[in-house]
C-alpha cells in the first residue's frame, strides 16, 4: 500500500512538472508571435537628374517609399508624389538658391532613408530680345540705352557685351538696362549669365554707321553764296557730300581753292557752302558718303 502511494506521489509530479514546462512554452512562443517584424528600409536606388535648375522636376526611385513619404533638400520640405511606394516625383522651388543640399527621403511612418548629394544649379538666364536691336553710332545719352528683355535674371545676373561684363541695371526678374559703349560700327554680342558657366544664348546688337539724311534746309545767305544745312545721322569728319555726282569735302573732295566746302557740325548736322552761278532755282541729286564708300539714300534738293 505504502508503494502504490509513493508511486502514485511521483506520478502526479511528473504530470504537474509537464504542464508548467508546457505552459512556459506556451508562454515563450506566444511573446515570439507578437515580435514586430522589422520594417523595410526606405532605399533611393536612382536620383534623375542628378543636378537641376529651380523649378526642375526630380525622380526618385526605389523600394519602401510606402504610401506617402516627403523629401527633403536639406531642411526643406518638399511636396512630393508617391507612386507604388518604388517611385517618387517633386518639383524643385522656384526660388531656391543654387549650392549643395543633403536630399533624403522620409516615409509617413517616421522612417529617414540614407541622404545624398543633390546640387541645385543657378537658374539659366533666357534673352529673347534687345530692344532697341540697333542704334546710331552718334546716339548719346538716353539714345544709348538698351531694354534686355528675357527671363530668370537675378541681382547676380551679370550682362556681357562683346565676351566683357558691362554695367548694367536689373529692372525686374524679365528685364535689364544697360548703354551701349564707344565702340566700331557693325554687329555686336549681348549675353546675358547668372554664374561663369550658366549663360544665354547671345543675341546681335547693330551699330549702324551708314549715313542717313533727315533733311536739308536753306541756311544764311551771302553775296555770292549761302548754307545747304543737312540734317541726318551718322555723319562723320571725314563725310563728303556728293552733288550730282561731283564729290565736296571729305578726302579728295574740292577744296576751298574751287570755292565749294563741307563744314562737319556733328555727326547728326553738316552745312554745305554752296556757290550758284545762277540766283535762278533748280532740282539737284545729293548723298552723303562716308569713308569707306558708305552712302546715304540719294534726295532731290531744290534750290539755286
Amino acid at each position: 500500500m505504502k508503494s502504490a502511494l509513493c508511486g502514485i506521489a511521483v506520478l502526479v509530479m511528473i504530470l504537474s512538472s509537464g504542464i508548467y514546462v508546457n505552459a512556459a512554452e506556451r508562454k515563450n512562443r506566444i511573446k515570439n508571435d507578437a515580435t514586430p517584424v522589422a520594417a523595410e528600409p526606405v532605399t533611393i536606388l536612382s536620383i534623375i537628374p542628378a543636378q537641376a535648375e529651380p523649378g526642375a522636376k526630380v525622380t526618385l526611385s526605389g523600394s519602401g517609399f510606402g504610401e506617402s513619404a516627403t523629401a527633403f533638400m536639406g531642411t526643406l520640405e518638399i511636396n512630393t508624389a508617391v507612386t507604388d511606394a518604388k517611385q517618387a516625383v517633386f518639383t524643385l522651388p522656384s526660388q531656391m538658391e543654387a549650392g549643395l543640399y543633403a536630399l533624403y527621403l522620409k516615409r509617413a511612418d517616421g522612417t529617414v532613408g540614407r541622404s545624398y548629394n543633390f546640387t541645385v544649379l543657378p537658374l539659366r538666364p533666357v534673352l529673347t530680345a534687345l530692344q532697341p536691336a540697333s542704334i546710331s553710332s552718334c546716339a548719346t545719352g538716353k539714345e544709348r540705352e538698351v531694354l534686355a528683355a528675357g527671363s530668370n535674371f537675378t541681382d547676380s545676373s551679370m550682362l556681357f557685351f562683346n565676351g566683357s561684363a558691362l554695367s548694367s541695371r536689373l529692372s525686374s526678374s524679365d528685364s535689364i538696362y544697360f548703354s551701349v559703349p564707344e565702340v566700331a560700327g557693325g554687329l555686336h554680342q549681348v549675353q546675358v549669365k547668372n554664374a561663369p558657366e550658366n549663360s544665354s544664348v547671345p543675341l546681335t546688337l547693330v551699330v549702324e554707321t551708314r549715313p542717313e539724311i533727315g533733311q536739308v534746309t536753306v541756311g544764311n545767305e551771302y553775296v555770292n553764296f549761302y548754307e545747304l544745312i543737312v540734317t541726318g545721322r551718322n555723319f562723320t569728319q571725314n563725310s563728303s557730300v556728293y552733288v550730282d555726282g561731283v564729290q565736296v569735302g571729305g578726302r579728295g573732295g574740292q577744296d576751298m581753292a574751287d570755292r565749294e566746302k563741307l563744314i562737319y557740325i556733328d555727326c547728326t548736322k553738316l552745312i554745305y557752302q554752296r556757290h550758284p552761278y545762277s540766283p535762278v532755282e533748280k532740282d539737284f541729286r545729293l548723298q552723303v558718303v562716308n569713308p569707306g564708300g558708305v552712302g546715304s539714300q540719294v534726295i532731290t534738293v531744290t534750290a539755286p
